[in-house]
């Protein structure tokens, strides 16, 4: 179990940081409730555990190739400008009226959170160094069911960030007044748009 509860914590610290996802996570939540944020996290989880396998059978690597890591990036760049400024175009949409966000079906935050993720330049690179090093660090001294023991914990301390994070940005709409969720969405929203624009730049540097 001490063995164990470092993995945990491992899951926890790397999911806790405000990046793109978490910020579309809370945009979610604000604008449509907890089930949609939830389900959010849990698109994006499937492509932590996807990213997680790739990596464990060492074809990771192949997203080291520059044409690969400019696509990326460019994705990256096209889909949180996109979502960011159709975010800022639909504030008005944000309203106290619990029965909300029962217009998005919930297989469409889903699949958002998912695409989010797996878009998400940062998202690869993350597992590759992070998990990378775990599996290198345990390299000949773990056995198939440690390894995914203790990834199964890692993906249980994210989920459980992605669970609180859910339940603040869905309850916060019973409790917060429009015009604060507004502001909140605004800044989640800038801050989508600030990491498509260094997306950009990247892409930009990886082609010329």
């Amino acid at each position: 179990m001490n063995s164990i509860v470092p993995y945990f914590f491992l899951g926890v610290s790397l999911a806790t940081p405000i990046g793109p996802v978490k910020a579309t996570l809370l945009n979610t939540g604000i604008k449509n409730g907890f089930f949609h944020a939830w389900f959010f996290g849990l698109g994006a989880v499937v492509t932590d555990i996807l990213y997680m396998v790739m990596v464990y059978f060492g074809i990771g690597h192949f997203i080291e190739i520059p044409f690969i890591k400019t696509l990326l990036w460019s994705f990256g760049f096209f889909v949180l400008m996109y979502t960011g400024i159709e975010n800022l175009l639909t504030l008005h949409t944000i309203e106290m009226d619990s029965k909300f966000g029962k217009v998005v079906r919930l297989r469409h935050s889903l699949l958002s959170g998912f695409l989010m993720a797996l878009l998400n330049p940062l998202t690869i690179l993350f597992w590759l160094g992070i998990y990378g090093s775990v599996l290198v660090g345990g390299a000949g001294t773990l056995s198939g069911v440690e390894i995914i023991l203790y990834s199964a914990f890692i993906l249980l301390g994210i989920s459980l960030v992605d669970l609180i994070m859910a339940t603040i940005s869905g309850g916060s709409r019973k409790i917060l007044s429009t015009s604060f969720l507004r502001i909140i969405s605004v800044i989640s929203s800038l801050s989508m748009i600030g990491f498509g624009i260094y997306f950009g730049i990247q892409a930009y540097h990886s082609i010329f």
